[in-house]
């Protein structure tokens, strides 16, 4: 919802939308910046000041990773750092806060969110991907040791380079088990390609079982710790080919370590 009015010099708009928290850090003695991503604008980083009263309507615990929230802010036209006026809770997470499985993929998908979202326009149906999938993550008492496998193969699929299951062939009849998957095209082939960016047979049938899951039917996909560190490596290859600059993610070691054999 997003309400004009007009100054002397600037277009102001007082914008008031639901808001996914992607990353914060505190700015001088009593104010934060906060990076989020929102239904109606799209990546926006705002900065707010923190009251010291507890009573107040800003509260710290409101700002932490993959929280979310319905916030109201200024926007003004040319500048970067928006400042935000209220916030509430759009939702209080039950569980997440209190499982360190839970917890470790919750920062895991906001940093990668953070990285991966950099410039994102308003994506209304990949906001309500992101709010469902940690909906459904909260409400899991099993069966989510893939979420963020699922998780990243399915987003690319908004980002615009979702795998292709069209075979890239020269010859005929070639099956599944011998196929390649060519990072760069999105797209699985029997030859390799010119360049090097491509995955040999094994990682290629990792890629193929990964976007038969979702988050209901995951759990009956029984992958070992090994498995699913190569296959969360495979897929933080190829949004690197795809997205510029894109970094290595410090929470990636924590989750590796997550769930035995």
């Amino acid at each position: 919802m997003v309400f004009y009015q007009i100054c002397a010099t600037f277009v102001l708009m007082l914008v008031k939308t639901d808001a996914i928290v992607l990353h914060s850090f505190k700015y001088g003695e009593t104010r934060i910046i906060v990076d989020m991503f929102t239904r109606d604008t799209g990546r926006v980083s705002l900065i707010a000041t923190l009251p010291k009263t507890q009573k107040a309507g800003l509260k710290k615990q409101y700002f932490q990773p993959m929280t979310l929230l319905e916030v109201t802010y200024d926007h003004r036209q040319q500048v970067q750092l928006q400042r935000l006026k209220d916030a509430r809770l759009l939702t209080a997470w039950s569980s997440i806060p209190f499982s360190p499985e839970k917890l470790a993929l919750s920062l895991f998908t906001a940093e990668f969110l953070y990285h991966a979202l950099r410039s994102e326009q308003q994506d209304e149906p990949m906001f309500n991907y992101i709010c469902d999938s940690m909906q459904w993550l909260d409400a899991a008492s099993e069966g989510y040791a893939n979420f963020h496998l699922t998780f990243l193969m399915r987003l690319s699929r908004f980002l615009g380079f979702y795998p292709n299951l069209e075979v890239s062939s020269k010859k005929p009849e070639t099956g599944e088990m011998s196929l390649m998957f060519d990072l760069r095209e999105g797209r699985f082939c029997t030859e390799a390609p010119l360049h090097r960016d491509f995955l040999q047979a094994e990682d290629a049938r990792r890629i193929h079982l990964l976007m038969r899951m979702d988050f209901p039917t995951m759990h009956l996909y029984r992958l070992s710790r090994h498995d699913r560190n190569r296959i969360v490596s495979v897929l933080l290859t190829y949004y690197r080919l795809h997205i510029p600059q894109f970094p290595e993610l410090k929470s990636l070691q924590v989750l590796q370590e997550l769930w035995s054999d």
